[in-house]
């Protein structure tokens, strides 16, 4: 046997002593140490004939070789005259130490022996690079001396120690089925304490420690202790060792484990290639296999006209197939693998053979060397340089590539994310791997050039926030430094060329990234308190609070816009009770706008909302606990709009998250532009700034009053005039259709009009029930505006789609009360019914609809409906008017139908409710207030153009007012009456012409009729009917004339009177 290294420090261990005590041994170049142990030893020994010890011996051997003289029998020389000799029967070397450059031994046991628990929990380990075994090395200084001891001895026909347990299975090694569960199992003969499970994969110098995880689950009993591996794969096989104390020594069990392979751990290179016929000259197949502690053999099918060979590589083992001769057909080749006593593992490889006539992509060399690949078929490419991936490219149907979809990461970014994984998965040490992996993403971030890239480091980051919760472990603030410095430059990547794509192969990627720095930041050591960091995009503030009377909290931003938040002591003091200090964690981070999607719970609907490009993450520790609970007040400054108090909700939409407003509210908005928010709950919070909401305008708020009160004044004259002339103005049906329908729109309207303009006058919020009153009327009153105005667009429709064809005027009525009341009711009600429950009828602070949830879409869903189907009467109408007439001049015609156009804009619109149209220009507009303005002005009065175009533009209307007006003044009626029939005599002579000739009868036969009117007027004012009293002119009427004059007298009496007035 020969030493590493002289000198050589050895402790014996002695057999039974013949004689009575035990002397001190020594040799050449004893120590002082070794002669005060063998002192101790002789004064413990007693005067006992026979006894077992142990003595300290230190000899240098400076050949490096052991003397012979070691196995024999040694005597010992007299420790002092009056000492009788001693003999000592056998010698066992136990420890085998090197003496370094300073004195310091390394010291390691010989098989046999092992070092005392007791000596282990005070030495530091050597960490020899021969002994990964976790007590096998340790360092002892100069002064200090120590050995092995004999472990207990096992069976007798055994040279090895009796262990205090055992490893089952039984067996060395077993071949473990991929996707099964692994359970070792330690059976206990004594009692164990500081039980630790390791695992040393292939090719591995040193063991990984086991923890809970996603797949290593550890119970243990005082019989027994069990480790299983669930859904085992290739990363589980290797040497697992138990490691425990016991009976006061450091005991190790192992068990090598052998995971079998399956096809996906199989690497095909390519896999699928496709060949001209005509200039193939041969190629290459490859299939490569990680280590593993099982032996492969592999044999390809085919393999005629071919090379099989194998070449290893660090980590992999390859098996390459060349083919010196190309197939005549289109062939797929198999790679078998083979181990002894597992199953045969096929890995194809397809190859396309490209015939002429053959439909190909061509060569094409851009940016990665594509070969002529046969439509319909996916071409590959090997990864460029320190990259790990496929790149892939389709060669589409008519022989055109499609673009390229690259898989392709970077090597250190791939084996951080893997490191990350099984830690999560529960190999290794997080309390040092954490801290390593975040130091060293610092230095990736830099060169994140791809998609791919950004989603491994993202990923990463994800990964160790979910180590750290699971694992209950801090971070030291360079760790924490390091994760600030990569969020910041992750924040300022590129949108479209890096988070865009990689969103859409990962949607929650923002969310995930918010998630895992929040719980990354707070979770400093405390002893790293206060800590105060800030970035362009990242900003953090933490400070450690005593557990007697903590103080208010309060952090200022000077970010833009400017932030500021407030935690009250009363939400700090109740944690403060269990005797723990309180740490609080403010996280802000910028540019978070375009990563989160745009999601919004239920509450906020789905209108358009900006946010102002920061978030808020507030976080508070005690006892090692987060606590999710609190008040905190915040002040965003710089919010122009109607703000939103939300926080982000990483459980809504599948997990993708979504800003949510629940335990939010805004507290006021002050004159600097800044939104107080308060929330009852500790998250990630920012607000919601609505891109389509009207800011608060004290001029719109003022033209909404005044529109509002000058419509219901309009209205009220509106009804004033139809009671002066509704006996006169409906005396055919269709005029009478038309005027109901018009009636009972000024009547909703007013109503809405009136409740809308005195809601704000009554106490907001869903337990107020006149503000819920309210809130329903004017939801059932404007849409029973709109439904009567749809009323009579239709009956325009069929006037003017059915010229001939008549209505009966029950019928048409009866319809037009269920679709101006019916309807709306039902829209109305189904809204209260549905929306009330949630609490998600009323708007906030407001007696209307919520504008955040379904329910205002129960109103402007039909408004909008009904605006775009009156919008086509219209136009039906207008076109009706530009059509040509025959009676006419070209002059004549275009003027005339220029003003019938404009006459029906005027009077249809505001009848029909189009201006409401312009509602979609101000939820399109984000710049611009012009719209809103325009929108307040034309619909808050309506009831104004309702009675200018409406009713006062109405000819009969019109004619009976001024009946009505001359009714009261009869000379000035007879005067008009005597002016009619001058007029008529003084009226030119007829022309020569026949169009003319025409014109002019025609205008003669009204006048005619006019003052044969007034003339009735006359006789009916002054109570006299009899035709001797009337003024008598001759002049020669028509039967037309006179059928149509008999139209407008009422009762029989008036008829006869007229006839004889006439």
């Amino acid at each position: 046997m020969v030493c590493s290294a002289a000198p050589v420090l050895l402790l014996a261990m002695t057999l039974p002593l013949v004689g009575s005590p035990v002397a001190q041994a020594s040799q050449p170049g004893q120590s002082q140490a070794g002669e005060e142990l063998g002192q101790q030893l002789d004064q413990k020994s007693g005067a006992s004939e026979s006894a077992l010890a142990s003595v300290y011996v230190q000899m240098d051997f400076p050949d490096q070789t052991w003397p012979l003289a070691l196995s024999g029998t040694l005597t010992l020389p007299l420790a002092s005259a009056s000492s009788s000799p001693r003999t000592l029967t056998g010698l066992s070397l136990t420890t085998e130490c090197n003496v370094n450059h300073d004195g310091y031994r390394h010291c390691a046991c010989l098989s046999g022996y092992q070092w005392n628990a007791s000596v282990c929990s005070h030495h530091q380990a050597c960490q020899m690079p021969h002994n990964h075994r976790p007590c096998g090395c340790l360092v002892f200084s100069p002064a200090e001396a120590g050995y092995c001891q004999l472990l207990p001895p096992g069976a007798a026909a055994s040279c090895l120690p009796a262990a205090p347990g055992t490893l089952s299975p039984n067996p060395n090694s077993w071949v473990q089925t991929p996707g099964t569960t692994l359970n070792l199992t330690l059976v206990k003969n004594h009692e164990t304490t500081d039980l630790d499970w390791f695992l040393r994969p292939p090719g591995s110098p040193t063991p990984i420690l086991l923890q809970p995880g996603t797949h290593v689950s550890l119970t243990s009993s005082p019989d027994q202790a069990v480790l299983s591996i669930l859904n085992v794969s290739h990363k589980w096989a290797g040497e697992y060792t138990c490691c425990f104390e016991a009976q006061g020594f450091r005991w190790e069990l192992s068990q090598v484990v052998k995971v079998a392979l399956q096809a996906t751990d199989v690497t095909r290179l390519p896999d699928q290639l496709s060949i001209l016929s005509s200039t193939c000259a041969g190629f290459q197949l490859t299939c490569c296999i990680p280590s593993t502690h099982l032996t492969y053999t592999a044999s390809w099918s085919p393999e005629e006209g071919s090379r099989a060979s194998s070449v290893d590589t660090p980590g992999s083992q390859c098996f390459v197939l060349t083919v010196q001769r190309c197939p005549a057909a289109d062939t797929t080749y198999t790679c078998e693998l083979q181990s002894p006593g597992l199953a045969l593992l096929r890995v194809p490889i397809s190859v396309t053979i490209i015939q002429d006539g053959d439909t190909t992509c061509p060569e094409d060399s851009s940016a990665v060397t594509w070969n002529v690949t046969k439509a319909g078929h996916v071409a590959h490419a090997p990864c460029p340089a320190n990259r790990t991936g496929l790149v892939e490219r389709t060669c589409g149907p008519d022989g055109a590539w499609e673009p390229v979809r690259s898989s392709c990461t970077r090597t250190e970014l791939l084996a951080l994310h893997h490191r990350a994984w099984l830690l999560q998965a529960g190999q290794g040490w997080p309390a040092t791997e954490v801290s390593q992996i975040l130091a060293q993403l610092s230095e990736q971030v830099a060169v994140v050039s791809s998609p791919s890239d950004l989603l491994a480091l993202l990923g990463t980051v994800s990964l160790l926030a979910k180590v750290v919760v699971d694992t209950r472990i801090q971070l030291p603030r360079r760790a924490l430094e390091a994760l600030l410095k990569t969020t910041d430059k992750v924040l300022d990547m590129d949108t479209s060329s890096l988070w865009t794509p990689a969103q859409t192969q990962e949607p929650s990627a923002g969310s995930d990234l918010l998630l895992a720095v929040e719980i990354l930041a707070r979770s400093l050591c405390p002893r790293d308190h206060p800590f105060s960091f800030s970035l362009r995009n990242v900003r953090l503030q933490t400070q450690l609070l005593g557990p007697a009377s903590p103080a208010d909290y309060r952090a200022s931003f000077s970010t833009q816009p400017p932030l500021q938040a407030h935690i009250p002591r009363r939400s700090l003091a109740l944690l403060g009770h269990n005797g723990t200090d309180i740490s609080i964690t403010s996280l802000v981070l910028q540019k978070l706008d375009h990563l989160l999607p745009s999601n919004y719970g239920q509450g906020l609907g789905s209108s358009l909302y900006a946010t102002p490009g920061l978030v808020l993450a507030i976080s508070i520790m005690a006892g090692g606990q987060a606590f999710n609970q609190g008040e905190v007040i915040m002040d965003f400054g710089g919010t122009d709009s109607t703000s939103h108090c939300v926080f982000w909700d990483h459980h809504l939409f599948q997990g993708k998250g979504g800003w949510s407003d629940k335990g939010c509210r805004v507290q006021s908005a002050h004159a600097n532009s800044t939104s107080q928010c308060i929330c009852r709950h500790l998250t990630a919070f920012s607000i919601l700034m609505s891109r389509n909401t009207v800011p608060e305008n004290p001029t719109l708020e003022l033209l909404s009053r005044v529109g509002l009160g000058a419509s219901i004044l309009a209205l009220l004259v509106c009804l004033g005039v139809y009671r002066l002339v509704w006996r006169v103005v409906v005396q055919n049906k269709v005029a009478y259709l038309r005027h109901t329908a018009l009636l009972n729109v000024v009547l909703c309207l007013l109503a809405a009009d009136t409740c809308f303009l005195g809601a704000p006058l009554l106490p907001p919020g869903p337990r107020s029930p006149l503000c819920l009153a309210a809130a329903f009327l004017c939801h059932f009153l404007y849409l029973a505006t709109f439904f009567w105005m749809l009323a009579q667009a239709l009956m325009l429709a069929h006037q003017l789609l059915f010229v001939f064809r008549q209505l009966s005027k029950g019928r048409v009525l009866s319809l037009m009360v269920v679709l101006g009341y019916m309807c709306p009711m039902g829209f109305a009600g189904a809204a209260l019914g549905l929306y009330l429950p949630r609490g998600q009828y009323l708007g906030e602070g407001a007696c209307w609809l919520n504008g955040k949830g379904g329910a205002l879409y129960a109103f402007v869903g039909p408004v909008l409906a009904i605006v775009g189907v009156n919008g086509l009467v219209l136009a039906m109408a207008v076109l009706k008017l530009l059509r040509p007439s025959l009676s006419e001049g070209p002059q004549v015609k275009k003027r005339h139908a220029l003003l019938g156009v404009i006459k029906a804009l005027l009077v249809l619109t505001p009848i029909f409710g189009l201006t409401w149209g312009l509602g979609l220009a101000t939820l399109l507009e984000e710049v611009s207030i012009i719209p809103h303005y325009i929108f307040t002005i034309l619909n808050t009065t309506q009831g104004v153009f309702i009675l200018l175009f409406g009713c006062l533009m109405d000819k009969k209307v019109r004619e009976a007012l001024l009946e009505r007006f001359c009714r009261t003044q009869s000379p000035n009626s007879t005067i008009s009456l005597v002016s009619c029939w001058l007029q008529i005599l003084g009226s030119p002579a007829e022309s020569s012409l026949p169009e003319r000739r025409q014109a002019q009868l025609e205008a003669k036969r009204r006048l005619g009729l006019s003052c044969r009117m007034s003339m009735f007027q006359v006789l009916t004012n002054n109570g006299d009917r009899s035709p001797v009293r009337a003024v008598r002119v001759r002049l020669r009427m028509t039967p037309t004339s006179q059928s149509t004059v008999e139209e407008e007298v009422k009762t029989p009496g008036e008829k006869q009177a007229f006839l004889e007035a006439v």
